[in-house]
C-alpha cells in the first residue's frame, strides 16, 4: 500500500505520524497501568468505569490510520487495538476444572426497590431466577423483598423456592443446602456500619463459607466526576476510598478462613480494581476469570447507552474449590444481570 507521503505533504505525514504515534503511547501505558497499578492516582481508577466505547473507538481509529503509515505502524496499532478489546475490557478464555461435586451457585443484585414499581417486577426475578435453576442464591438489594412483600420470591414461604433460607436486611440466601450459623458481618468505614452476611452451608459433608456482601455505589462519585469535571474529583476520589475501605474490611474479617470460601456480590468494581485485589489477596481468584467466556458484563445496560460494559458483580473461590463454568443471566429483570458459576466440591482434607 503506497505510504501517506506520495499523497499528502510531508508535513501533514509528520503530524498524523505524531498524532498516531501519541494515541498507541496512550492506550498502551493506560492499558498496562490499569493492571499494575496497585492503588493508582484517581483518573487510573476513573478509567476503569469507562464504556468500552470511549477506548474502543481511539483504538480502531489508530489501527485504521497507520495502514497508511506502514506495516511497522499497523503493527503498533493491532497492538493497541488487542490490548484494548482483550485487556482494558477485560477478556476471559478461562480453562474449566474438572472433578469434584457440582454446585451451581447465583448471585444477583435484583434492585428489589425499582421491581416493586414494575407490574410483575418480581415474578420476573423468580423467573429470572428459575431458569439457571441454582443451588444457592445470594440475592443483594433485596429491601421491600419480604415474604409479605415479594411473595413470588417465596413460594411456600422459601427463599426462591429453596428449602434453607436467612435474610437480613438487604440481602437474601437461599440454599438448597443447609445452612448454618448465618449471621450478618458489620463493616466499619468513614465511621459508618455496612453489613455483610455471612454463612456455613452443607453441601453434602463438605462445608463452604458463604460470604456475600454489597459494596458502595460508584454513581455518585462518577456523576460529580462526569458533571463538575476537576470540582467532582474529591467526591469522586472519597467514593472509591469508600469501597476499598470496605474490601480491606471484609478481607481483614475473613482472614485465616480455614474452610473452603465463596465471595459473592455486587462489589461495584472491576476485577483490575484495588478493591477486588484486596480479596484476590486472601488467596481467592474470580470465577469468571478462570472459567468463563467473553466479557461477563453484567451492569450498564439500564443506563442511557443501553448495554452492559462493566463486569462488577463476581464469585471469588478459594483454591479449593473448582469452577466448571460462569455465565451472566438476563438483562431485562434488574439492572444487574446475575452471574452463575457452576461449582466443583472436592472432598474435605482427613
Amino acid at each position: 500500500m503506497p505510504r501517506l507521503t506520495s499523497h499528502f505533504s510531508n508535513t501533514a505525514a509528520t503530524l498524523l505520524r505524531a498524532v498516531i504515534a501519541a494515541l498507541i503511547a496512550a492506550l498502551l501505558l493506560l492499558t498496562v497501568a490499569q493492571q499494575v497499578a496497585k492503588v493508582g492516582p484517581w483518573w487510573l481508577e476513573l478509567s476503569r468505569y469507562l464504556p468500552y466505547p470511549a477506548l474502543l473507538g481511539p483504538a480502531l481509529l489508530a489501527a485504521t490510520a497507520s495502514l497508511w503509515l506502514g506495516w511497522r505502524w499497523w503493527i503498533a496499532g493491532l497492538a493497541a487495538l488487542i490490548a484494548v478489546l482483550v485487556v482494558a475490557m477485560g477478556w476471559a478464555h478461562g480453562r474449566p476444572d474438572v472433578g469434584g461435586v457440582p454446585l451451581r451457585l447465583m448471585t444477583y443484585n435484583i434492585k428489589a426497590y425499582k421491581a416493586s414499581l414494575r407490574p410483575g417486577g418480581f415474578d420476573a426475578i423468580a423467573a429470572e431466577v428459575a431458569v439457571h435453576r441454582p443451588d444457592i442464591v445470594v440475592a443483594q438489594d433485596a429491601h421491600g423483598a419480604s415474604p409479605a412483600e415479594a411473595a413470588p420470591l417465596w413460594p411456600g414461604g422459601q427463599a426462591f423456592g429453596l428449602p434453607y433460607s436467612f435474610a437480613v436486611e438487604q440481602y437474601i440466601v437461599g440454599s438448597r443446602y443447609p445452612l448454618r450459623g448465618c449471621a450478618p458481618g458489620r463493616i466499619d468505614y468513614r465511621g459508618q456500619a455496612h453489613l455483610y452476611v455471612r454463612c456455613t452451608v452443607d453441601v453434602g459433608g463438605r462445608p463452604l463459607d458463604l460470604v456475600t456482601a454489597h459494596f458502595e455505589s460508584p454513581r455518585d462519585g462518577l456523576n460529580a466526576a462526569r458533571r463538575e469535571g476537576f470540582e467532582g474529583v474529591d467526591e469522586w476520589r472519597q467514593n472509591f476510598e469508600d469501597r476499598l475501605g470496605q474490601a480491606r474490611a471484609l478481607a481483614r474479617d475473613l482472614a485465616g478462613a480455614d474452610r473452603p470460601l465463596v465471595v459473592a456480590g455486587d462489589l461495584n468494581a472491576p476485577e483490575s480494581s484495588a478493591v477486588i485485589r484486596t480479596l484476590l489477596a486472601l488467596d481467592l481468584r474470580d470465577a469468571f476469570s478462570s472459567a468463563g467466556r467473553g466479557y461477563g458484563y453484567s451492569y450498564g445496560h439500564a443506563l442511557r447507552l443501553g448495554f452492559s460494559f462493566l463486569r462488577i458483580d463476581h464469585i471469588l473461590v478459594s483454591a479449593r474449590i473448582g469452577v466448571a463454568g460462569v455465565s451472566v443471566g438476563g438483562a431485562s429483570t434488574s439492572e444487574h444481570r446475575p452471574v452463575i458459576a457452576d461449582l466443583l466440591m472436592s472432598d474435605p482434607p482427613p
